[in-house]
């Protein structure tokens, strides 16, 4: 968590991030789906939704068709925030890989997603 804050962003978590990379990948995806594709109850992502909009990163749109459901887009300040961080992101990934080679590199990550996956699948509803 301290080399996020030091090396990546002082104010955007993880979760915020996630977010922002999700919505970057699908704009237009809808609030309530988004959640467990990253990996965050409703509630949880409401309330990242609502400061990531406080701070003009994203924006949330109301269908006609159906007013229950919010789409999420980013801005254009919600773009680059989100570029910057993803360049610096990707550079403490190289500080935190270093000393490994590139088979261990790819055995480590293999088992901390299969980790992840397990943890994940302890509290899924």
């Amino acid at each position: 968590m301290a080399a996020w804050v030091r090396l990546v962003d002082a104010t955007l978590t993880g979760p915020q991030f996630a977010v922002l990379t999700a919505v970057n990948a699908y704009p237009g995806v809808e609030q309530g789906s988004l959640a467990s594709s990253v990996a965050l109850d409703r509630s949880t992502m409401a309330s990242i939704v609502r400061r990531l909009e406080d701070r003009r990163l994203i924006t949330r749109e109301t269908p006609a068709e159906d007013g229950r459901k919010r789409l999420l887009y980013l801005t254009d300040e919600g773009v680059a925030t989100l570029r910057d961080a993803d360049r610096r992101a990707r550079e403490l990934d190289v500080l935190l890989m270093k000393g490994y080679d590139a088979d261990r590199q790819t055995d480590l990550l293999r088992e901390l997603t299969a980790l992840s996956e397990h943890w994940e699948s302890l509290v899924d509803d």
